[in-house]
């Protein structure tokens, strides 16, 4: 393997362990514990899994994987807080959505080779690109999944027996 091929498939591999993680821990909560707070004062576990599945839903297009399935889940998960008033779904279809989310967004992630992950996101212009190389869609990648990594983190506050406060 080339240094271009190892390099995409930790990242990948990275990426797959946390989501099947946070997935594992998302389908094992009850309705109950995923609507209360993470903490005192602090997130929702439903806000903190649509917040998640709203960054993964952007990724789908970020990295070239055609439509967006829920652009209605950024101004609850993304452009407000927790607890803002705005509807968001159910917890049934809250959980649907990150499923179906993360099947179109891993179907893609398979077919994609490795110097397609070092191309241009979408996000970011050709002039900008031609700048920074390092912005391009295994980065994302890389940043999506510290990010989960982080929310995974305050979603374990929610399991039973753990301290919240």
């Amino acid at each position: 393997m080339d240094n271009k091929t190892v390099m995409v498939k930790m990242t990948v591999d990275a990426w797959n362990m946390l989501l099947d993680r946070t997935t594992k821990l998302v389908d094992g909560l009850t309705d109950e514990l995923l609507a209360a707070d993470s903490a005192p004062g602090r997130n929702s576990g439903v806000y903190l899994v649509g917040h998640l599945a709203a960054v993964s839903d952007r990724l789908i297009d970020m990295l070239g994987g055609g439509e967006r399935l829920h652009p209605e889940m950024d101004e609850p998960f993304l452009f407000k807080p927790d607890k803002s008033g705005l509807p968001m779904p159910t917890i049934p279809e809250l959980r649907q959505s990150w499923t179906d989310i993360h099947a179109k967004l891993q179907q893609h992630i398979l077919a994609m080779t490795p110097d397609e992950w070092f191309g241009r996101h979408s996000a970011v212009s050709e002039e900008e690109f031609q700048k920074e190389p390092h912005r391009n869609k295994l980065n994302v990648l890389m940043s999506r999944s510290l990010h989960m990594s982080n929310h995974l983190g305050q979603l374990t506050y929610l399991k039973p027996g753990k301290v919240s406060e």
